[in-house]
């Protein structure tokens, strides 16, 4: 191809390299100041106790927000949470066309009915196979499996040359929903030529070849045939074959099958309206449970990760007012731990063991693969594929390194480490990063979206370490202590290491702070203020060893 010197084919991630979820990905077309852009993927990430009160992280969008006038689409490869999760919170700032399949235009139409307010979002449908244009880019959906229904790998055609977009992928010859990874149109694909291939890093460090979900459907029939009790299975929401599987084992082993948690309940409607249900009993109700024999009935829910308000916590902790379950039953953890989540999972497990559940987990038995490549599979999309550029991209810092060294290894000419933020030429002329552009995380706060600084995450922060004092001191008009000073104190402890109320200890320390200014220095109510606000700091610290934040509040009477 030719092309004008001009021009330049242009990667940046602004989410997903370098971590675990939250992928958004730029390609940008032009000469530099001047290109047109599209993005594909818009996902989240979930907040941990070191965000205190934060729902949701997105990844910064600022640059593409700055160059959405030039922003020609918004391509979404899956409707897993880390690919689609942000569009109804930052499409809002961007206001692009949205390009997905029926089943990500399904779950994204549900998951906005559940929230109030959420936008509207215009979504032109395409399915596996099929080809759109966006500005100078063209698009081509290439059919892969995945643990959801119809992921693809994007084939992006410019004048440059053509990027194979991997998205999530793995090689499943027996996958329960779909049709296997399209091996012929990617042996095509490289054949035709490819410049740069961006590919998921996951699993880039496990040898070998993910097992097939047909594999797991077997294992999972022979266990519920077993069974003797209940049998409650958990799994991530967005994962219809397994769902499908497990609903015809307990099928087939003469059960009926209960869904519990509203996510699993949402996706199993989509999938249904969509046929990938079709051919199954009606499942029963959570007014039904009670009446069904402990051995007729399996549970699907969710909880897999310790969520601590989902379905399976309730049932550890015998909270739920119509589902229970009991000594002998047995719960399957049939999905993968996201990291960040084990101590909320190991403790879920705990609890159901204390209470003589059996838990059983991939380990024990064959119960749940992974929807990434391993490095046996990724060798085989090399070879399919044969691009003069690697990128690796989804995944931390040790995946994308053994991704980068597998793919040298694999004979690709160049390779290219990136991170979020850095901007890749692709071409003309040596892949290289060219430019950093600003990326970051932004985070969602109840109806609120900003930077931490922005939503008082580093005050929270303090506030579960140190706890917070207020102090309302009344001066009379002359200056002196009407009554005792008022102090409510929110997580100090109640009293000292002699046994002295912490509150009466702050309380002294306030007044005698007052008392130690000069009457004719009262007149500032900030001195006052500021001396109260360290006096009851150092008392603090002096019985506890930690310094509380401190609010002071003066009044002066007439």
């Amino acid at each position: 191809m030719t092309t004008n010197s001009q021009n330049q084919l242009v990667f940046c991630p602004l989410g997903g390299v370098g971590e675990i979820g939250m992928n958004l990905a730029l390609y940008g077309y032009g000469p530099a100041g001047d290109r047109e852009w599209i993005l594909v993927d818009c996902g989240v990430s979930f907040a941990g106790p070191e965000l205190p009160g934060i729902d949701l992280v997105f990844p910064d969008i600022s640059f593409i927000e700055s160059e959405r006038h030039a922003l020609k689409a918004i391509i979404i490869t899956h409707a897993h949470e880390d690919h689609y999760g942000a569009l109804l919170d930052l499409w809002p700032q961007l206001k692009a066309p949205v390009y997905a399949t029926a089943f990500t235009a399904g779950l994204l139409q549900a998951k906005r009915e559940g929230e109030p307010g959420a936008p509207k979002i215009p979504v032109t449908l395409f399915k596996a196979g099929e080809r759109f244009d966006c500005g100078p880019f063209s698009i081509e959906a290439i059919n892969v499996t995945h643990s959801i229904p119809e992921p693809v790998s994007l084939a992006i055609r410019t004048p440059a040359g053509t990027v194979l977009h991997t998205g999530d992928w793995k090689i499943d010859p027996e996958p329960t929903l779909g049709e296997p990874t399209d091996e012929a149109r990617l042996r095509q694909l490289g054949d035709e030529g490819v410049l740069a291939m961006i590919c998921d890093s996951t699993n880039a460090l496990r040898d070998g070849e993910s097992p097939s979900e047909t594999q797991v459907a077997v294992s999972l029939a022979q266990i519920i045939a077993e069974a003797k009790g209940r049998v409650a299975v958990t799994a991530f929401s967005s994962n219809v074959g397994r769902i499908r599987s497990i609903a015809e084992a307990a099928r087939d082993a003469g059960r009926q099958v209960m869904l519990m948690g509203r996510s699993m309940k949402r996706v199993v409607d989509v999938a249904d309206e969509l046929g990938y249900m079709e051919g199954l009993p009606p499942f029963v109700t959570e007014e039904d449970y009670g009446y069904i024999p402990r051995d007729k009935i399996v549970v699907i829910l969710t909880g897999s990760q310790g969520e601590p308000r989902a379905a399976l916590a309730k049932l550890a902790r015998d909270e739920h007012p119509s589902v229970a379950l009991a000594k002998g039953d047995m719960v399957i953890f049939s999905s993968r731990t996201i990291p960040g989540n084990e101590r909320g999972i190991i403790d879920i497990k705990n609890a159901l063991i204390d209470r003589g559940i059996v838990v059983m987990e991939d380990g024990d038995r064959l119960v749940h693969v992974s929807g990434h490549p391993r490095r046996s599979e990724l060798k085989r999309m090399y070879e399919w594929v044969r691009p003069q550029i690697a990128v690796p991209v989804h995944g931390e810092a040790a995946h994308l390194v053994a991704h980068a060294e597998l793919a040298r290894a694999m004979g690709v000419p160049t390779v290219v480490p990136v991170r979020n933020g850095r901007m890749v030429r692709l071409a003309p002329g040596p892949a290289d990063v060219i430019d950093e552009v600003p990326t970051g995380r932004i985070y969602k706060d109840g109806r609120l979206i900003g930077t931490a600084q922005e939503l008082g995450v580093p005050d929270r922060r303090k506030l579960s370490f140190v706890g917070h004092v207020s102090v309302l001191v009344e001066l009379d008009g002359r200056l002196e202590l009407d009554v005792d000073p008022d102090v409510v104190a929110l997580g100090l402890p109640a009293v000292d290491g002699e046994g002295e109320d912490m509150e009466d200890l702050l309380i002294d320390a306030a007044a005698g702070a007052v008392e130690s200014i000069p009457r004719s220095r009262r007149k500032d109510l900030g001195t006052v203020r500021e001396a109260v606000r360290r006096s009851v700091r150092s008392a603090a610290a002096d019985a506890w060893g930690k310094k509380p934040v401190v609010t002071v509040f003066v009044t002066r009477g007439s």
